[in-house]
Parts: structure tokens; sequence; C-alpha cells
């Protein structure tokens, strides 16, 4: 299939500019059993994100006496998608995934303050569009938020990726498919530290280090749509709703 053109004129194909975000819609606490809870609707993805906890570890020859142990399940609807992840069970990427929001969550999440105890974080991508990893732990952020479990910061994340020759922010399905390069980034606005880096192609060091600012500039915007989540949640129940 030939490579169609992703960028015309400076814009890209759904009229974005290099640094524009897809439409973003955060909701928190949309699930009544669960600790804590969000929805993420970032473009064309539908994520939702519980977390369940802290509890008792279980099995309790797994309770780690100075801090909680973090679990986190990454999946995929079967009708997610219609590629190769796009059936039931966990694959290699989905459990890489788990893995690396795992790593985010263990260096975020006050675990000090539960020992003996486990915290489940479950992310599953009900609809996907490209960037599912960066919108599945930025809704699971707000979850932990709404648990009331305490972390070092509410972080989120942006991927850059490089297309036709020009680096943007937030790649689209397409984008992802046909671009030369793409980094998942995930950060902590607080700290200034990067919680995730990965990359998938080639780029210049220059290219990476633009890449990084366009992430942490664009992260602001995605941390107010995050705390904007949690304040209408309170306020939805103060005013009875």
């Amino acid at each position: 299939m030939e490579k169609p053109v992703l960028i015309r004129n400076g814009k890209r194909n759904d009229g974005r500019g290099v640094m524009d975000l897809r439409p973003l819609k955060i909701t928190a606490g949309v699930l009544k059993k669960a600790d804590g809870s969000a929805m993420i609707e970032w473009g064309k993805n539908k994520i939702l994100a519980a977390v369940y906890g802290p509890r008792e570890a279980f099995p309790k020859h797994m309770a780690n006496p100075n801090r909680a142990n973090v679990n986190c399940k990454y999946s995929m609807a079967p009708f997610s998608s219609l590629e190769e992840h796009g059936r039931s069970g966990p694959n290699r990427r989905a459990i890489e995934i788990g893995k690396v929001a795992k790593h985010v969550f263990e260096n975020a999440i006050l675990t000090n303050q539960f020992p003996k105890t486990q915290i489940d974080i479950s992310i599953e991508v009900l609809q996907s569009d490209g960037g599912t990893r960066i919108a599945g732990i930025t809704a699971a952020a707000v979850a932990l938020a709404d648990a009331g479990i305490p972390m070092r910061d509410l972080v989120q994340g942006v991927s850059v990726g490089k297309v036709d020759g020009v680096l943007v922010v937030d790649v689209d399905k397409p984008e992802d498919n046909y671009g030369t390069s793409d980094i998942p980034v995930i950060v902590s606005l607080r700290s200034n530290e990067i919680l995730l880096f990965q990359l998938d192609g080639m780029l210049s060091k220059k290219e990476v280090e633009t890449a990084l600012d366009y992430s942490f500039e664009t992260a602001k915007t995605v941390r107010e749509l995050q705390i904007e989540a949690l304040k209408n949640k309170y306020v939805l129940e103060e005013s009875g709703a």
C-alpha cells in the first residue's frame, strides 16, 4: 500500500498543527465498585482505568514488609481494533505495556506508606487509535488520585513522532503506522523527571531533545485536564448528581 501524505502545507491530515493535541476528555469516578477509576477519550481512543487497593497482599508470602506491591494489567478488548492485538487474552505487547506502566507507578506512588499491601491497576482499551499506552497511563494516574492513593506527582504523557520528516505531538494511528519514529513519554512536571521513555525508529540527538521539549510542554495541557476531571467529580458529588 502506498504511503499517504500526512502533512500538507504545515497541517496534518486531521487539520492539527505540529503541537496540537487531539480532542481530550477525562472523567473521574466512572466505576462505583472500584476504589478509583477514570475514563479517557483521547482522539478516537476510549480507555478505562480502575484501581483497587491498597489491600492485603495475596498471596501473603509475596507481601513486602517495606512497601506496597504495585500490579498493573493492560489489555485491549477484542473489539477495540482489527489489528493483531484485536483478540482476547494478553499478548506480548500488552504484557510489555503492563510492565512499563507498573514501573512508572512504582516511581510515582508513595508505596512506603502501605507496607504488606498491594495496589492493583487495570487499564482496558475499549477503542484504539494510536498512543494507547500514553492515554492509558494518563487515565490510570487519575484513577489513583480518585482512589486517594498518595503520589509524588500526578503523572501524564504525550507521544511525539516523526511524520514526513517533521516532529509532531500526539500521533494518531495513521501517523503511527506510516511515520518513521515514535517516542512515548511519561513525565512528572513537579520534579521535571522522565518516568517513561521509549524510542521506535531513528532520530538525531537534537531531534530527541526537541521531542522531549514538546512532550513536557504539551503535558501541561494534559495535566490541567486531569485536575479538572478530579475537581468535577467532587463538584458532582457535592451537588448530589
